[in-house]
């Protein structure tokens, strides 16, 4: 049976049915839903490795080498890892048949952005139908543990907990496996620099990260690179780099997790890169290098203009806020505090249909100064304006907007009270990212092509937003998308890691890297044999 859902919704409700998002219209479930997915690989004659050897497969990089999905690690994700489905497709040129990996142990997993040490533990995030196929409400991703809630602005919404098996998470306990048999030493939340210093295991320091630490060989004094290298691989793959400019972007560039300098990034590639090529003289490998973020779904499913007010809202908002923060605008022009331009920029104009995110631009003159006396009442809008075509608006602004501030229903958030500066990005900012991450694969390359071809370049960048250009491939008869909608969506529920099938997508960018470099053959994943994002549950 059919049913249509939103496939993004804001978490709560927008003045009353005041955000309207596209409908995607679910199909034939996937074949993790029917249970009857294909085993593989399925091996072709004659596959061999080519002038590589994958005697013993090593992995080193972030979250999407990790198995990180839905935001969480948990044990089906790590199941589809990008390098277990790699080691699978090696097993055709005679491979071993084990890939070890530091297993979490959870069947929903940890969120790190999620969660909140010592007061609550939540896992992966599900698409959760609140009230069910009948009820009004639609679909969005809640993590799993989820309690519920009760929300009484701007109208009265309750959100039950998630149902079994979906009601429980896992604090991430330390790896109780041989981790000298490891293969897998990819690490969530990890900069380059982090995989390069002992200090990343090390609790006391700046650079700790508790993922690391729990499968680290000697926590606080091997670095993750050190342990990749322990491992003895005969084939690498190494995909770091991402996080230094993603987990910017994904913060809406409020500088919690600053980019990394292009200097820096330059000398702790090459050093990693020669170090490792050092080490070992039969080294080889294969590298990915970054995508742009403006391909992940998301950056671009929640529309700058996803503001939809009817014609008594947007005549009220017009005369209740825009025409007095207008009116003080123009006396900013007379007082020579702004230019005639930036007013322009900034003049707040509410129309029937589709309006642009109330937000705060740090970019903008200051105005607080003058929020005084009669224009006392402006002083959230002394940064303000509402958002242009030329600006993104992060997923995690879906948890802010139409909620009210402070309990004020006249004050709500992205319609008549802006949002806070790190849950949109400017032009300004994506441009700074973009040139950074060109600068970032500028680094890889060149690293690459100094290599003496021992490591092969998987232009992991071209391939994702090649896909965004053409918004559906049907690949093996699987129609697929970039997005995290079912039944083709690409993407996992938290819009910045593939799904399953999304990583089987990404392992084939990597096998026609390997191929092309090392004259191997090693076959590529059949997509009919990985899983797309779960459809919707309800209480």
């Amino acid at each position: 049976m059919k049913k249509k859902y939103i496939s993004y919704a804001l978490a709560l409700v927008m003045l009353a049915g005041a955000c309207e998002q596209e409908t995607i219209d679910l199909q034939e479930p996937s074949c993790e839903e029917l249970g009857n997915c294909p085993p593989g690989p399925v091996c072709p004659t004659g596959a061999t490795a080519g002038t590589a050897s994958f005697a013993k497969f090593v992995a080193m990089g972030n979250s999407y080498v990790a198995g990180f999905q839905a935001g969480a690690l948990f044990n089906d994700g790590q199941g589809s890892s990008l390098p277990k489905l790699l080691a699978k497709q090696f097993e055709c040129t005679g491979g071993p048949t084990s890939f070890n990996q530091p297993d979490i142990n959870s069947v929903n997993g940890y969120n790190p952005l999620s969660s909140i040490p010592g007061v609550i533990t939540l896992g992966r995030n599900i698409l959760f139908d609140p009230d069910g196929p009948a009820g009004p409400r639609t679909a969005a991703p809640y993590p799993a543990g989820f309690p519920g809630s009760a929300v009484t602005c701007p109208s009265a919404v309750n959100t039950p907990a998630l149902p079994a098996p979906y009601n429980t998470a896992d604090a991430p306990a330390a790896f109780a496996g041989n981790k000298a048999a490891l293969n897998n030493f990819g690490v969530p939340l990890i900069f380059l620099g982090q995989a390069l210093t002992p200090d990343t295991g090390n609790p006391s320091s700046p650079y700790f990260n508790g993922l690391w630490a729990r499968f680290a060989s000697q926590p606080g004094v091997k670095s993750i690179v050190e342990d990749a290298l322990g491992a003895g691989g005969s084939f690498y793959l190494i995909w770091l780099g991402f996080d230094d400019v993603l987990l910017y972007a994904a913060t809406g560039a409020d500088g919690t997790y600053p980019m990394t300098t292009e200097g820096a990034f330059t000398a702790q590639y090459n050093g990693m890169i020669t170090t490792m090529l050092t080490a070992n003289p039969a080294f080889k490998g294969v590298v990915g290098n970054i995508p742009n973020f403006t391909s992940l779904p998301y950056f671009f499913t929640v529309r700058w203009n996803a503001i939809t007010l009817d014609a008594a809202k947007a005549t009220a908002l017009q005369a209740g806020l825009a025409d007095n923060y207008n009116a003080f605008l123009n006396g900013m022009v007379g007082l020579g505090v702004i230019t005639a331009a930036e007013k322009d920029k900034r003049l707040l104009s509410y129309v029937a249909g589709a309006n642009g995110v109330l937000m705060v631009d740090e970019e903008l003159t200051d105005l607080s100064a003058y929020t005084t006396g009669p224009y006392a009442g402006l002083a959230p809008y002394a940064q303000a304006r509402q958002a242009k075509s030329t600006d993104l608006v992060p997923l995690a602004a879906g948890s802010v907007l139409g909620t009210c501030n402070g309990g004020n229903a006249n004050a709500i958030f992205g319609v008549s009270y802006p949002v806070a500066d790190k849950y949109i990005l400017t032009q300004t900012e994506t441009t700074l990212i973009l040139t950074r991450t060109a600068a970032f694969n500028a680094t890889i390359s060149a690293a690459v092509a100094g290599s003496s071809n021992r490591l092969a370049l998987a232009d992991v960048n071209k391939a994702y937003g090649d896909f965004v250009t053409a918004q559906l491939y049907v690949i093996d008869g699987v129609a697929i998308s970039p997005s995290f909608a079912p039944p083709t969506g690409a993407y996992s529920e938290d819009g910045l890691h593939p799904n399953s099938r999304g990583y089987a997508f990404t392992a084939n960018v990597f096998i026609d890297a390997i191929n092309a470099k090392f004259t191997s053959t090693v076959p590529k994943i059949k997509l009919t044999a990985a899983s797309g994002t779960k459809l919707p549950v309800n209480p």
